[in-house]
């Protein structure tokens, strides 16, 4: 069946629901080249602007899956979690959490995406690694994941080809907000995955992407329904980006904090956050095998890190790069650390070159941020605060100028820091 784009448009411009019919046409459409750019950004307007039902959202992401391929991992020999983040400040938890999951028993196929702004990617970090490839085939990738039990790598051309269009056109015609379309855009790519069971890290706060409980409750919700619609056991977290995760922001430097957790040590707060999400995915799976603690402790998470790092061709041994200056910054005052804003402090470790502004743009490895205090510490003024990385001395003034106010200290910790945790969102 055919649709005229534009009586498409005037149906969501109008409040109207989409119908099933003219959610595939348009899809495909757009997809193929038939439906204009202008077109859908007009579209994507209205969605943004008059929101979609239920029904509506889960169509859409049918529409959107099934204009690519679909991965399949029944071959396998156990059952297969995933875990999706939103993006935030020093979140490194996929490097830890993959073969954490791995070592107690479940399967992990991480399809992982590049850094754009102050947020990073999990394919930037894990490419400061010497060797390591990120572009697997499917082939390659099964092989991984039946040998060594993780894998992390890229989602191919292949995998939701109607997303990758529309999500670049969001970004340059204000749409990104749109919770039907966000949602839509990560399920798409999650539920063509071929995972059984995934689970959803939904930050919150000043580094994230939703800024209040309610927006991410809100998109949490949204996203736990496609998931269970499309048969896939969804949970989602929401938590804290009111502050940087760990002490380390930037690629090698976020890779340094995962391999210190594998080993057993790094910040509380990576760990627990690790621990609990590793815990969700293995509940999902139907798993009651090796305690995701007991993994770490014992070295099991670590060695499958290696042979994962090995299987797609890294070193890891390798001395990882390191950035050729370096500047500290100290603390403004004593007291207990009441802000350490997480939104300044990724938007610092991008102009030092851990980041990019356009999708093509180079990053630099061993650029970032190293923090020495955080949130709730007692501290002492002068003390060191932050450690600025970065290969080009001349990007340490925007990065100063980013910093400027984002740490705070007062007599006593603040009554409005989130807990590392605020809620867990099922299927109801």
């Amino acid at each position: 069946m055919s649709f005229d784009a534009i009586d498409v448009i005037v149906t969501k411009r109008d409040g109207g629901e989409l119908s099933r019919a003219q959610i595939d046409w348009v899809i495909d459409a757009y997809t193929r080249g038939v439906v204009a750019e202008e077109q859908m950004s007009s579209l994507a307007m209205a969605i943004l602007l008059n929101g979609m039902t239920r029904r509506e959202i889960g169509e859409w992401t049918e529409a959107m899956i099934a204009s690519g391929e679909r991965m399949d991992w029944s071959a396998l020999d156990r059952q297969t979690a995933d875990k999706h983040s939103t993006g935030g400040v020093g979140d490194k938890i996929t490097l830890p959490l993959t073969p954490l999951v791995a070592a107690c028993g479940v399967a992990v196929p991480q399809l992982s995406g590049r850094g754009l702004g102050h947020t990073g990617g999990t394919l930037d970090k894990l490419e400061s690694i010497p060797g390591w490839r990120a572009a697997l085939s499917n082939r390659e990738m099964f092989g991984v994941l039946d040998s060594v039990g993780a894998v992390i790598c890229a989602a191919g051309s292949g995998l939701a080809p109607a997303d990758r269009r529309l999500y670049a056109l969001r970004d340059v015609t204000g749409t990104v907000e749109s919770i039907p379309l966000i949602a839509s855009s990560i399920m798409s790519k999650k539920i063509a995955e071929g995972t059984g069971s995934l689970v959803l890290d939904v930050k919150v706060g000043s580094g994230a992407f939703m800024k209040t409980i309610g927006r991410a409750r809100e998109l949490a919700e949204t996203m736990v329904a496609i998931g269970v619609d499309h048969g896939v056991r969804t949970v989602a977290l929401l938590t804290a980006m009111d502050r940087p995760l760990g002490r380390a922001v930037g690629n090698a430097l976020e890779v340094t904090e995962a391999v210190e957790v594998l080993a057993g040590g790094g910040p509380r707060d990576v760990v627990e956050l690790t621990v609990r999400l590793a815990r969700e995915m293995l509940e999902l799976a139907g798993t009651d095998g090796k305690d995701p603690a007991d993994a770490l402790a014992d070295g099991s998470a670590m060695d499958v890190w290696r042979r994962m790092i090995g299987a797609q061709g890294g070193d890891p041994d390798a001395p990882l790069p390191r950035a050729a200056e370096s500047m500290t910054l100290t603390v403004p005052g004593s007291g207990v650390v009441t802000k350490l804003d997480a939104l300044a402090v990724g938007v610092a470790a991008w102009r030092l070159g851990a980041g990019r502004a356009r999708k093509e743009d180079p990053v630099s490895f061993g650029a970032g941020i190293t923090l020495h205090v955080t949130v709730g510490d007692v501290v002492r003024k002068g003390q060191p605060l932050m450690t600025l990385h970065t290969d080009e001395t001349a990007r340490f003034d925007r990065a100063l100028r980013t910093l400027e106010g984002a740490c705070e200290v007062g007599p006593s910790s603040s009554p409005d820091q989130l807990p590392l945790v605020i809620d867990r969102i099922t299927a109801g």
